[in-house]
């Protein structure tokens, strides 16, 4: 694998089942892939068109039931007794759901949900729940995310900055790339003045193995544009997810 391409992947752009199939090709001139291929169908090129030639959404689901069945053989379970016999199958699907994200685009949720507005006070949706898996362990974390936005004249639909926590939750993560795929994201599609994400979440990675940590808690959050640089724009979006 190239180092371009390795890159890529570890930004969480790319889907782990097409480099391991060798299906990414290498930019001309030895350039890197784009880490912004999410932002539009346009965008996803060569990868997206190989998404959609793989069969069950890019993942077989054929392939990962096999793989689930020999998890419990190896487990020194029984795949073939009852409450086992369709496990591999269940697992398969519920692994195709939760990585899902990696089927689908921004440009492609918000179609034409951004609106012209005269509006250029903060706004902010907070509270959105998130679930993804921790791409260390593939178990587990979820929490809440706060998204704070100042316009340009642009405005989105709300559900949509809930739609873009969906995207990129719905791949295998870490908090702190999810954190500001999502900032990203939303100045890509925005252009504001500034954006600012916050995400707060347990992982079962620390709660149920490893250090056993019940109460812990992470806090990641990404700021660009004004509420990166005004210290009392950020002091106010701060203030008022709190509240």
């Amino acid at each position: 694998m190239d180092t371009p391409t390795l890159q890529c992947y570890q930004n969480g752009d790319l889907h782990p089942n097409l480099l391991l199939k060798g299906l990414i090709d290498r930019p001309a001139d030895g350039a890197s892939p784009s880490s912004n291929h999410w932002l539009s169908s346009d965008k996803r090129g060569r990868g997206r068109e190989i998404g959609e030639q793989e069969a069950d959404k890019t993942v077989p689901l054929r392939a990962l039931e096999s793989a689930y069945g020999t998890i419990l053989r190896e487990l020194g379970e029984d795949p073939a007794r009852e409450g086992l016999l369709l496990t591999p199958r269940r697992a398969a699907k519920a692994m195709q759901f939760l990585t899902k994200g990696y089927q689908e685009t921004v440009g492609e949720i918000l179609n034409d949900a951004v609106f012209d507005e005269d509006h250029d006070e903060m706004v902010i949706v907070k509270d959105i729940d998130v679930f993804s898996l921790c791409e260390h362990h593939l178990v587990p974390f979820f929490g809440k995310v706060h998204i704070g936005y100042l316009p340009r004249k642009k405005v989105v639909g709300l559900s949509k900055l809930a739609r873009i926590v969906e995207i990129f939750s719905r791949r295998l993560q870490v908090q702190e790339r999810l954190t500001k795929q999502i900032a990203l994201a939303i100045t890509e599609a925005l252009k504001p003045a500034g954006v600012a994400v916050v995400i707060e979440a347990s992982h079962m990675c620390m709660i149920m193995r490893g250090v056993q940590k019940m109460n812990s808690k992470t806090i990641t959050s990404a700021m660009l544009g004004s509420l990166r640089e005004d210290p009392k724009t950020r002091e106010e979006f701060l203030a008022l997810i709190k509240n």
